[in-house]
């Protein structure tokens, strides 16, 4: 990227650069950096409200702690920018979330600074503190410091990381980074300065010889401790903590870049588990992003392309808002994801059938459930790759119990820029073996509705996947789907194509130029088996296409159909390689991958010629 113009900013390569600074320059390098982030991420898209929050938190550990020697896991990661601007990939910025360039996630491959990998939530606490244990196991002396946000602090591995952490004793320092909690200034002021008496030496050190002196005297011992927590109680909200074995302190300002490096550095020499509880604002310094932290969560690329498709997302948030008026038990529920997956207006327009549980996908499936077992009929709007989380829930809570379920699963296949966090590559694979589940993949607007009104009207366990992007224009056809059927899409010779789900738009073409038949197979669980053997004694090749890993996918089903009826054919499947996608647009990624227009029929000639 371009020389930075901002004075303080050039300075700084890598973070012995930043530690040379006055800590009274933090400030002034805050606002430049702030200023990058906003420029830069409206160029390349990116994650910018919560990269704008936590500007001052980034410096002040890399001003106190000592990375890589000191172990900084990021919870989520989509919040590292200014980690990574002030450990060497500054004139990198330009390529973030670009194919070939750098991560919009933490990624140990891209840097010694990146200690762990992160791109779903409430992981951090327990990374941090494996890597405590490790550092006591060897007698080193480094730091290891988890940051997590307060929608992560739902989901309930943190929980478990935090009692285990407790117990441990280890050194280890949480930051809880709380964005959404409002706190004035004279109480910020007053929880300042109490957060600078608890760290402090003096404070500790009480604690420590008091302990010691009172141990003989238990009444005295206990009356003591009651009325530590009383009076912490009064001013501090960290009692929670306190009770998983930690030593809470804040709340602090998070945007006041000099107390942070003070709590820091009196943190830094305290022993056992540490609880930093810092305040936030999303979108800080950036008014836009302020007002409406929510739009600014991730943006994509400028673009003055105006589309007129709608996106599956957008179809989807359609059906349900419509399904709603003809069925009064029709809920909606969200894993914190209802503006990604299109149930804002729902929330708005029917808030008493609408729940968004937080970031706690498990309970999110669970809960779904309960309701469904008392007459309602439940929708679980979620991102394929948070569904993962999920797994142990659908197999033995839905499952199991053959309790009837509609999941609309968005972003399945390439996502793109977010990376192989965020992919939805596994989706038909890991579902495909669960007994009594459906799973469905509509092509266009038109079969995306009709799939929705079958699943929720069915009582089935149904599965109904769909990309990120746009959908193909909208027929306004009535699609009757039959479970299990497929469709011809196009009669032709010789070699057969089984497309599941919007790929088909990439074989049509290839299809025509050679005369083959191409089947719309909407379905992946169960096949049209019969349609399948039909198709294998017409034709002398087929070939299977979808937007999910080959391995355990719809093209391994079909061999499945083929091995139990003895029809041996030559057979290519096309799907996802047995690996993690790159980041970079969709476009770049299936070209990667060879499954773009040109790729496609290249491997298919090949495949026809031997």
């Amino acid at each position: 990227m371009e020389e930075y113009k901002n004075k303080l900013l050039n300075k700084i390569s890598y973070p012995e650069d930043l530690k040379k600074l006055k800590k009274s320059e933090l400030k002034d390098l805050s606002k430049e950096i702030r200023s990058v982030l906003v420029d830069s991420v409206q160029e390349t898209g990116g994650h910018l409200s919560s990269n704008l929050g936590v500007v001052e938190l980034s410096i002040a550990l890399h001003y106190v702690f000592d990375s890589p020697t000191d172990n900084i896991v990021w919870d989520v990661g989509h919040q590292t920018y200014t980690h990574k601007i002030l450990t060497g990939r500054k004139n990198k910025l330009n390529t973030l979330r670009q194919l070939g360039g750098i991560s919009g996630f933490p990624k140990i491959e891209e840097s010694e600074h990146d200690h762990f990998g992160t791109g779903h939530s409430s992981t951090s606490i327990s990374a941090a503190l494996g890597m405590a244990e490790a550092l006591k196991i060897n007698k080193k002396s480094a730091k290891s410091i988890a940051i997590i946000g307060d929608g992560a602090m739902t989901a309930g591995m943190a929980f478990e990381a935090l009692n285990n952490a407790g117990n441990s004793k280890s050194n280890i320092l949480v930051i809880l980074n709380d964005n959404d909690m409002s706190i004035s200034k004279n109480v910020g002021a007053l929880n300042n300065y109490l957060a600078k008496l608890l760290s402090g030496k003096i404070y500790g050190g009480f604690k420590s010889t008091s302990k010691q002196i009172f141990e003989k005297v238990p009444s005295i011992l206990e009356f003591a401790k009651k009325t530590e927590e009383h009076v912490k109680g009064m001013v501090t909200p960290g009692t929670l903590f306190e009770e998983f074995g930690f030593n809470y302190i804040g709340p602090v300002d998070g945007h006041n870049v000099e107390v942070l490096v003070e709590m820091l550095d009196n943190i830094k020499n305290l022993n056992g588990p540490q609880f930093l509880h810092i305040v936030t604002k999303k979108g800080n310094g950036f008014l836009p992003a302020e007002k409406d932290p929510n739009k600014f969560h991730g943006i994509s690329k400028s673009s003055t392309k105006i589309l007129q498709q709608k996106t599956f997302t957008q179809i989807f948030e359609e059906w349900i808002i419509e399904e709603a008026k003809i069925n009064k038990l029709l809920c909606a529920i969200t894993p914190a994801m209802s503006d990604g997956s299109g149930l804002n207006s729902f929330a708005k327009k029917y808030p008493k059938r609408f729940f968004d549980v937080g970031i706690a996908e498990q309970h999110a499936v669970t809960f779904a459930a309960g309701l469904r077992l008392k007459g309602l009929k439940p929708v679980v709007a979620i991102y394929s790759t948070f569904m993962q989380r999920a797994y142990d829930q659908i197999i033995h809570d839905v499952a199991l119990q053959k309790i009837p379920m509609l999941f609309a699963v968005d972003r399945a296949g390439i996502v793109g820029a977010d990376g192989a966090t965020h992919t939805g590559n596994f989706d038909i694979s890991f579902i495909r073996c669960i007994p009594n589940t459906v799973i469905m993949n509509p092509i266009n607007e038109d079969e995306l509705k009709s799939m929705l009104s079958f699943g929720f009207r069915s009582n089935k366990i149904c599965f109904i996947r769909y990309p990120r992007g746009y959908a193909p224009e909208s027929r306004n056809k009535k699609i009757t789907i039959k479970l299990g059927k497929a469709k011809l899409h196009r009669k032709g010779k010789k070699l057969a194509i089984l497309c599941f789900g919007p790929l088909i738009s990439k074989i049509e073409q290839l299809a025509q130029e050679f005369d083959f038949t191409i089947i719309n197979m909407r379905f992946s669980k169960p096949l049209d088996e019969n349609l399948i053997t039909k198709l294998a004694k017409e034709h002398t090749h087929l070939v299977t296409i979808e937007d999910n890993t080959v391995s355990g996918g719809s093209g391994t089903a079909v061999l499945e159909v083929l091995s139990k009826n003895n029809i041996y054919l030559k057979t290519l499947l096309l799907g996802y390689p047995d690996s993690f996608p790159e980041h970079g647009s969709q476009d770049e990624i299936y070209e990667k991958i060879q499954l773009n227009e040109f790729y496609i029929k290249k491997r298919i000639v090949n495949f026809m010629s031997k």
